[in-house]
């Protein structure tokens, strides 16, 4: 008797919208149609030239063999650096941890830092990854609802209040933030990091768009706290997401469980990728010239958008993305974003992916991809807004 599958409980999480609107959009292309894509979270551009021919001379040595689980020496010993050259904080090599993307060091740090039933604050809207994989490792997500009055940012009186009304294990915050782009300020953050240190909570800052910044320099939460889990990756600024490759700076008492976790499900993040990350470090005019790209990406969309009626957003401090209100028009942001791709050929991602009570009035829009699609996505939609 064959009898279907039961799938586990643990697998009933949300489904990532945004790569269900890649999913549609990339068959409306198959099928001959003219796609304008803002709805990815992904750089328009190459890994950098230097990253690409390091890569080729690794691969010309021979073998790509396995690493070590912790990463490659010299690779950690590099991003160690990194945080004495941009912000001036001593980091020693062996609390550095390289891991397959931000992804595999977020599911590592929670496995190391939680037990299941741990209770852990995210804001909302928010990265729609981090409570899907906080849930499928049986740890419960506390969404804090951000908005005007913080600049889209969560504040250190916000934990507090979360804490006093039920007792939260972790925190877990993005500067510059996805969807919103908006930062934590310096002052906040200390705040935030000395709340953490008082309570018993830890702290995960994702500083995943550091690099990506316009108007105010990101702080890392190192600075504040040597407790926090801070993760990072070469996905976003350094134009490397299909490397897979990311890092976390952990405590040192979390290093030897970071450790195992790693052995044993990712043995190590992939070598040739860490081979070739090394030489990211040493491409920053290029890299600069990307953030120079996205910022003129976001000066024409803050100028054009308005005159679409969508005159509300988020703070885009970085990152990026705009996260508009479009209640205008809608309450339903999936049907909205599924009409706009089918009538207008322009993809972006609904609101409700990012925050499930609030997100029918808002879809982010990304500018990460070439001026050319943004200046055409906006023909493309004043056109369809005033029908």
């Amino acid at each position: 008797m064959n009898l279907p599958l039961s799938p586990s409980r643990r697998s009933n999480i949300a489904p990532f919208m945004a790569m269900d609107v890649l999913r549609d959009a990339k068959a409306l292309e198959r099928a001959g149609r003219s796609i304008i894509h803002l709805e990815l979270g992904e750089p328009g551009v190459a890994a950098p030239l230097r990253v690409r021919e390091a890569a080729i001379q690794s691969l010309g040595q021979g073998a790509i063999g396995y690493g070590e689980a912790l990463g490659e020496a010299a690779l950690r010993a590099r991003i160690a650096r990194h945080y004495g050259e941009r912000y001036d904080v001593e980091v020693a090599p062996d609390r550095v941890i390289v891991a397959t993307g931000s992804s595999g060091g977020f599911l590592i740090a929670f496995l190391a830092a939680f037990d299941p039933g741990a209770r852990i604050a995210v804001a909302a809207p928010g990265y729609p990854a981090y409570a899907n994989i906080l849930s499928a490792l049986g740890l419960e997500p506390i969404l804090l609802d951000v908005g005007e009055e913080t600049r889209f940012a969560p504040t250190a009186a916000m934990l507090a209040a979360a804490h006093r009304e039920k007792k939260l294990h972790g925190a877990l915050f993005m500067s510059p933030a996805n969807p919103t782009g908006a930062m934590i300020g310096r002052e906040e953050l200390a705040r935030i990091c000395a709340f953490c240190e008082e309570a018993g909570i830890v702290l995960v800052s994702d500083e995943i768009y550091h690099g990506l910044e316009y108007e105010m320099r990101a702080e890392t939460a190192l600075r504040f706290s040597h407790r926090a889990l801070v993760i990072n990756s070469f996905s976003k600024y350094y134009a490397m997401t299909g490397w897979r490759l990311g890092w976390l700076v952990a405590p040192p008492e979390l290093i030897r469980p970071l450790e195992r976790l790693q052995q044993s499900l990712a043995i190590c993040a992939p070598t040739l990728s860490q081979r070739a990350a090394l030489a990211a470090f040493d491409a920053g005019d290029e890299l600069e010239a990307n953030r120079a790209a996205y910022a003129r990406n976001r000066a024409f969309l803050l100028d054009r958008l308005p005159r679409l009626g969508l005159d509300k957003f988020a703070p885009p401090d970085g990152a990026f993305y705009i996260y508009a209100d479009v209640s205008r028009f809608t309450d339903d942001s999936v049907a909205f974003c599924r009409r706009m791709l089918h009538e207008t050929g322009v993809a972006t991602t609904p609101g409700l992916d990012f925050d499930p009570r609030r997100g029918g009035k808002t879809l982010r829009i990304s500018y990460a991809g070439p001026e050319a699609d943004m200046r055409e996505g906006v023909a493309r939609l004043e056109a369809w807004l005033r029908v």
